[in-house]
């Protein structure tokens, strides 16, 4: 019996013809990776994933069968209460009638909230409109409604002030709207920026502290709903409860289908530092990660509440806003 060989083996090939080099072989993937999985990534699949036509239908019914069961119940209850003691039944039918009238005050109010929503688009599309054609007549009837929707603010009281004035100055569609950005909204595109990067940091913070498992997911989307909802009452949105979930799958929406949620490493080395995620936890990396992905989701809220688009004025840069966010969170780059 042989003993076996040992040391190298050598394999002799046939083909002179040199196979290609180990450089050229594709990276091995790192599974581990912070922006892999990242809680933020997994909100917006939730955030904008649509319902099926048989989910709609399903809690269409539901609902409608439960305020029917609930509407009987409260009539049989009062009726009988009438019947056994007619001032119980009194007073439970006014408490009826007041729970009613707040059900359709709260109805009212998310009407208005969706309205002014709607309004925040039309005007967007008339200035984009209007910056497409070169349309003096249709800026200015911007500039107009702008107006009107800023009326009630004092913080924007300078700014129409000076646009009514170049109103009447400026007589070419794009240098109205460009005023309209930078006399008007400046202001409100400031204190956006300031709700982004309060939602990135309050994110990043909270990931890179808890360990809890979902728990870097419960908080980044109970932040993103609040951030984008903040941005909405900025520009002037005052988005309800309803309105506020449309709003935030619009945006989710928006992200998910132009892959703008992904991080990539440009991204996190220009915000942490070349070796910044070697030198801490997988966790702090994680939090980097999931800030980044909330000013992304902060810049497409912007962008979708702000009346006007960007021409004039610069569009939040994401990197800027999540240096900001994070500057003295994780440290520093030596």
């Amino acid at each position: 019996m042989t003993a076996p060989r040992r040391g190298p083996v050598l394999f002799e090939l046939d083909d002179d013809t040199p196979g290609p080099s180990p450089a050229e072989a594709a990276p091995v993937p790192d599974l581990d990776a912070p922006g892999r999985d990242a809680a933020m990534t997994q909100v917006a699949a939730l955030a904008a994933r649509k319902p099926s036509p048989l989910g709609r239908l399903f809690w269409s019914l539901l609902a409608a069968l439960l305020t029917l069961v609930l509407s009987v119940a409260a009539w049989t209850f009062i009726a009988s209460l009438l019947a056994a003691a007619p001032l119980l039944g009194w007073i439970a039918g006014a408490l009826m009638l007041a729970f009613a009238l707040v059900l359709c005050a709260m109805a009212l109010r998310e009407l208005a909230a969706f309205n002014r929503l709607k309004r925040l688009d039309m005007i967007q599309g008339e200035a984009a409109r209007a910056h497409a054609e070169g349309d003096l007549a249709l800026a200015r009837e911007v500039t107009r409604q702008l107006d009107a929707l800023y009326a009630g603010r004092p913080e924007t009281e300078w700014g129409r002030a000076r646009l009514k004035d170049h109103a009447q100055r400026i007589m070419d569609a794009d240098g109205l709207l460009g005023a309209a950005e930078t006399d008007l909204l400046a202001p409100l595109d400031r204190r956006a920026a300031r709700e982004v990067e309060a939602a990135a940091r309050s994110v990043a913070t909270v990931t890179a502290v808890v360990p809890l498992a979902l728990a870097d997911v419960a908080a980044a989307l109970a932040s993103n709903l609040r951030m984008i909802r903040r941005i909405a009452e900025v520009y002037g949105g005052r988005s309800g409860g309803l309105s506020s979930w449309r709003l935030t799958r619009t945006v989710f929406t928006h992200l998910v289908a132009t892959g703008a949620v992904a991080v990539g490493d440009d991204l996190i080395q220009s915000v942490a530092g070349g070796g910044l995620l070697s030198r801490v936890s997988r966790r702090f990396g994680e939090g980097i990660v999931n800030g980044a992905l909330t000013a992304r989701v902060g810049v497409a809220a912007i962008e979708v509440c702000r009346p006007l688009p960007f021409h004039a004025s610069p569009r939040p840069s994401v990197t800027a806003l999540v240096r900001r966010s994070l500057t003295g969170l994780f440290g520093q780059k030596d």
